[in-house]
């Protein structure tokens, strides 16, 4: 039952080593003409270093939320400068002036602010940075100031989102900030249409940036619910062909039991379809190829491999199990339900649930015309509600 692997950092076409040297090229076309003056004049922070610690940018764009921890401990003065001309409202109404598809975006020019000056637009705003080095590399979620090419010390308010790694920047651009939520968005930003020059054929804004303070974690879902307790919810699969009822076996497989359970309060199934349709056999889903859009960030840092939990248990017609390669704790989200008693499949796939109501819908599913194994119908999954058991 093989569930296939899907990379949620989607790559590009192109070597990762070759777009890393493209965006870094591109970097300097624009900055390239914007020469700071020899007697400038280096931004001092006045904030105090509480003032730096903990703290968060929230950046508003038409859609969606990108959120950025600030690392005063690897960058205080660049902290500090964004902190203080964010608080000045000087990223309002800037865009993001370029972009190099799932490689990075770059903004916050305040010339960007004024639409007929966009000829200029990634000359602006430099200049008033020394080069701050450190040990942070420019992997996927980190945000960097723009320079001029050449001269270390001459960032300022530009900065740039990397949607992948990029290795050929680390050691030439300070990291001062990290991604921790809204990655998809700024990743949807870096597919938007451009010309050869990166430069967006739309106008691609920051609404707004606001500075607050780091919030606690939110806590894991279900990380405090006993193993014996886990048998009190059931899953209602939402189908475009009707609802699935599925309740759980934690007295088979407590951790396949609160991995779904926990994938599923996360959303992480939602937007997802049944994809393979073997009739007397499976119909598989959670598949997150199928998914009709990016995980977030924390949805994604939920999906792991899981270590086999195999019982004697038969699979039987309404059995739920996860799917996985040829590696038996390769398994992550993908699962099946079975359709007919299917003995080949004991002791070699966790068992950690059962369909309770729906079969209809199961039979109707089942019954899809294919292409091979694959629906020509897409089955979609609105969502995975969690639900206390009756």
């Amino acid at each position: 039952m093989r569930a296939g692997r899907w990379y949620a950092r989607t790559g590009p076409i192109i070597g990762p080593m070759r777009l890393s040297l493209l965006v870094a090229a591109l970097l300097g076309v624009a900055t390239v003409s914007a020469q700071a003056p020899a007697d400038r004049e280096f931004f001092e922070s006045t904030l105090p270093p509480a003032a730096l610690t903990d703290k968060q940018a929230v950046l508003e764009t038409p859609t969606g939320v990108i959120v950025m921890d600030l690392l005063d401990r690897a960058a205080p003065t660049h902290v500090a400068h964004f902190i203080t001309q964010a608080e000045a409202g000087e990223y309002d109404g800037t865009t993001f002036h370029r972009v190099v598809a799932l490689g990075i975006i770059q903004g916050g020019d305040p010339l960007s602010k004024d639409p007929a000056q966009a000829a200029l637009y990634g000359t602006g705003g430099l200049g008033r940075l020394r080069f701050e080095p450190n040990d942070e590399l420019h992997t996927r979620g980190a945000v960097s100031a723009v320079r001029v090419p050449g001269d270390y010390d001459s960032a300022g308010n530009q900065f740039f989102i990397c949607i992948s790694d990029q290795v050929a920047l680390d050691g030439e651009y300070t990291v001062f900030a990290r991604v921790v939520e809204g990655l998809e968005v700024a990743q949807e930003l870096s597919t938007r249409p451009a010309n050869a020059d990166g430069v967006p054929t739309e106008r691609l804004e920051i609404t707004r940036v606001v500075i607050r303070d780091r919030p606690a974690p939110a806590p894991e879902p279900f990380v405090d619910v006993p193993d014996a307790n886990l048998g009190g919810y059931r899953a209602w699969i939402d189908t475009s062909f009707g609802p699935i009822t599925v309740a759980f076996r934690p007295d088979l497989a407590p951790n396949h039991v609160r991995n779904f359970l926990r994938l599923a309060a996360l959303g992480v199934y939602d937007g997802t379809a049944f994809h393979r349709v073997v009739p007397g056999f499976v119909v598989q889903g959670g598949f997150l190829p199928s998914r009709r859009s990016p995980l977030s960030q924390r949805q994604e840092s939920f999906v792991q491999p899981m270590t086999p939990e195999f019982s004697d248990t038969p699979h039987e017609r309404g059995t739920v199990s996860l799917a996985h390669g040829d590696d038996p704790a390769s398994g992550t989200t993908s699962f099946f339900i079975v359709t007919a008693p299917s003995p080949a499949l004991d002791g070699v796939y966790t068992v950690f649930g059962n369909v309770v109501d729906g079969f209809e819908v199961l039979d109707r599913i089942e019954a899809v015309e294919l292409t091979g194994e694959t629906p020509v119908e897409r089955i979609d999954v609105t969502s995975v509600t969690i639900v206390p058991a009756p």
